[in-house]
């Protein structure tokens, strides 16, 4: 059968940016999937990378071309089950009334039953015998699947806000006034090849014209002469780069290629990337793709500033450019901001000086507005904020800022000396110091929120309190901190860059996250407004990126205690210790541990906390490799099964002169002999091992249960067997529950 590719365009006012990427990919896949589905694709098994469609979506149109469509798909045999055979046939074999009517609703020709009856199936389906007619339908025409699928993707179409508008009456199909869509839409293409598909949508007949740039195509409306046509007409005649990823591919390179001659870098550019590596990160920031779903055909420009303002804060004045201009910072190369920034035009004017004046005009009160806020929160100190936080309210139940701020100091002194106590060597070896400075971050790590810029910008929250704290002349520790005690504030964000940051950061996190639990607010499902996932993640990284030999519970306990008696004794300290193991298990999940060796790590409960897990994950993945891992994780899922159902005490010494048989004579004299040198691996860290071993225990071990009967007769023999397994036991999961890796 003849195939050709299709082209669907559906034409609509400006589309929000920040949803046209995924719009775009959404109505292509829906509507290929679709058209799969109805067998009207020659090939509908190959990948999105063999290019069997292509998503075209620009801020105003969502289209996709398909390869290798079919006219008519191809007819397929249908089964239909009808009835029992008792209710459909009566003794004599003929039809039944009820048979005839049920055929007659399938359409089926019921003129010549018995012939009729001669053509059904009977099958048994295990408990009576059943009929089925099978037939032959016909498949589905491009123009019903196309209809059908068209229809289908737009009702799936990932709308952010729905909006009705009204058609224009010249335009409007019968049964069709008010229309439901993401924006007004004003025309629709259905091309297979060069022939016309008659369909419609949101009011629209399909058409082979479409309208291009609205200042810059060379023709309108734009003819689309065949669906193979599409991308190269909109480009050369509507001036429109239809492809969201060639469109933003061409903006990134525009955008690299002026800063390289203005000797700088973009901002959003990480330094020492090949052009290919920054290219593809470029391409999935943020901004970039924001700018790419603005512009149809971006045109790059350079501007500058007044020099002045660069004495504001690097962070205000890129923050103000890209947040409220969508403009691109540059960077000089030694990474200091430069006065210089790029913006991306939907026009290309042959002289270009009015859009870059209007641009830099439009910029300058932003910046002046910012060097204005920074100047004037600097004629107070931080400290001088501090009173003002108790006028803040922070949550109804847990009282103010100010209230919060006291709790966080005195969780940080606490929290310090705590992490000393388990043997943290932090960078400043005084620990009265680190109690000191972390108390001071502590107290002055909100009052920035009091600022005139951050309540300007509430992203800047923190970052500007380092500014400030540094021009009241803070230690830098305490300056630093302050800005870090919101890190990580997402996967993969770099945490605090020095101790007293790190305690303050906890601190702050344990405060929300012990608080919310005292009241009652626990996250459900999707809902997490006070991010209490994303701060126990915070925690769980610094505990184990830094390697701190402490309990998960020893830390709740110690933020607990700064909290009002009934929000203390109203929390339930298990349930947020497992909430922290949860977080633990996806974070090491995400890393690609396997869930049964963390679930057996974590079954051993350790004076150190989770400060060796990984070193411990990593000695459990290579014992799990070995020839005698399953043998030994079979004995002892075993060996639990077995001490599981003693009632009473077992005593943990062995009786050598009770040890009647061989084979539990050679496991205690094999265990005598291992046990030291396995214990001595243990002590010095080395998981791995202490594992490979005990590995060595194997034929002993299978030799112990080949012959000799654990639940002996005679009660000092089998309690005595008994203490051989539970030393056993015990020697073996030391690192993790080897049990649990029984598959």
């Amino acid at each position: 059968m003849t195939t050709q590719n299709l082209l669907v365009e559906l034409l609509v006012e400006e589309l929000p940016p920040k949803a046209l990427k995924k719009l775009g990919d959404a109505f292509a896949q829906s509507l290929w999937a679709a058209l799969a589905d109805l067998q009207l694709l020659e090939n509908s098994t190959t990948s999105v990378s063999d290019q069997t469609y292509k998503a075209f979506a620009s801020p105003r149109r969502l289209a996709v071309w398909i390869k290798d469509v079919k006219a008519q798909a191809a007819d397929k045999p249908l089964e239909q089950k009808l009835m029992p055979v008792t209710v459909g046939l009566s003794p004599e074999g003929q039809a039944t009334p009820a048979l005839l009517k049920k055929l007659n609703a399938l359409g089926v020709d019921t003129s010549q039953p018995e012939t009729l009856v001669k053509k059904l199936q009977r099958v048994n389906d295990g408990k009576t015998e059943v009929l089925y007619y099978n037939s032959m339908v016909n498949g589905a025409s491009l123009q019903q699947g196309l209809q059908s699928a068209l229809e289908h993707a737009l009702d799936k179409l990932p709308i952010p806000k729905v909006m009705q508008y009204q058609l224009h009456q010249q335009c409007e199909l019968p049964g069709w006034s008010t229309v439901s869509f993401v924006r007004p839409a004003h025309g629709l293409i259905a091309l297979y090849g060069n022939q016309l598909v008659a369909v419609t949508a949101l009011g629209l007949s399909a058409g082979n014209s479409t309208h291009g740039h609205r200042f810059e195509a060379s023709q309108h409306p734009v003819q689309i002469a065949h669906a193979d046509a599409y991308e190269e007409t909109m480009a050369s005649r509507g001036a429109v780069i239809a492809s969201f990823d060639a469109r933003s591919l061409a903006m990134v390179r525009a955008l690299r290629e002026q800063a390289k001659q203005l000797g700088c870098r973009l901002d959003v550019e990480a330094a020492g990337l090949t052009d290919a590596q920054a290219e593809e990160a470029l391409r999935h920031n943020e901004l970039v793709q924001e700018v790419t779903a603005l512009v149809e055909r971006p045109t790059v420009m350079a501007c500058q500033f007044e020099e002045e303002f660069l004495q504001v804060p690097m962070e205000c004045l890129t923050l103000t450019m890209k947040a409220n201009q969508k403009y691109f910072p540059l960077l000089k190369s030694d990474g200091q901001l430069s006065h210089r920034f790029l913006i991306v035009s939907n026009i290309n004017p042959k002289n270009p000086s009015a859009v870059i004046g209007g641009n830099e005009r439009v910029v300058r009160p932003r910046l002046a507005d910012a060097k204005f806020f920074f100047d004037q929160d600097r004629k107070k100190s931080l400290e001088s904020r501090v009173a003002g936080l108790d006028k803040v309210i922070y949550h109804n139940q847990l009282g103010t800022q100010g209230d919060r701020m006291l709790r966080v100091c005195a969780m940080a002194q606490a929290l310090a000396k705590l992490l000393v106590q388990s043997g943290w060597t932090p960078s400043l070896k005084d620990t009265d110091l680190l109690v000191k400075h972390s108390v001071r971050a502590a107290r002055l790590a909100k009052t920035d929120l009091l600022t005139e810029m951050v309540g300007e910008f509430p992203e800047l929250q923190g970052v500007m309190g380092r500014y400030y704290a540094m021009n009241d002349g803070e230690d830098p520790c305490v300056s630093e901190a302050i800005a870090d005690h919101y890190r990580p504030r997402f996967a993969g964000d770099e945490l605090p860059r020095n101790d007293v940051g790190l305690v303050v950061a906890m601190a702050d996190k344990l405060e929300t996250l012990v608080g919310m639990f005292g009241i009652g607010n626990f996250p459900t499902g999707d809902r997490d407004p006070f991010a209490l996932r994303r701060h126990a993640l915070g925690v769980t990284r610094m505990l184990l990126d830094k390697a701190l030999a402490v309990r998960v519970r020893s830390v709740l306990e110690c933020a607990a205690v700064v909290f009002p008696a009934q929000v203390s004794a109203a929390l339930d300290i298990d349930k947020l210790e497992s909430f922290f193991q949860e977080r633990l298990i996806n974070l090491l999940e995400a890393e690609g541990k396997p869930v049964a060796h963390i679930m057996a790590v974590l079954a051993v409960d350790t004076a150190d906390g989770w400060s060796q897990i990984k070193s411990r994950l990593d000695a459990v993945a290579e014992f799990a490799n070995l020839p005698q891992s399953q043998a030994l994780a079979a004995a002892n899922k075993r060996i639990s099964n077995i001490l599981k159902k003693v009632d009473q005490p077992i005593s943990a010494d062995v009786d050598t002169t009770l040890l009647i048989e061989s084979a539990e004579q050679q496991l205690h004299q094999q265990m005598r002999h291992i046990a030291p040198l396995a214990n001595a691996c243990l002590a010095s860290g080395d998981y791995t091992g202490h594992l490979k071993m005990l590995a060595g225990l194997r034929d002993a071990v299978d030799q112990f249960f080949n012959d000799v009967m654990v639940n002996a007769e005679e009660a000092q023999i089998r309690k005595n067997r008994w203490a051989l397994l539970k030393q056993l036991q015990a020697h073996m999961n030391q690192v993790a529950d080897i049990s649990r890796l029984a598959q």
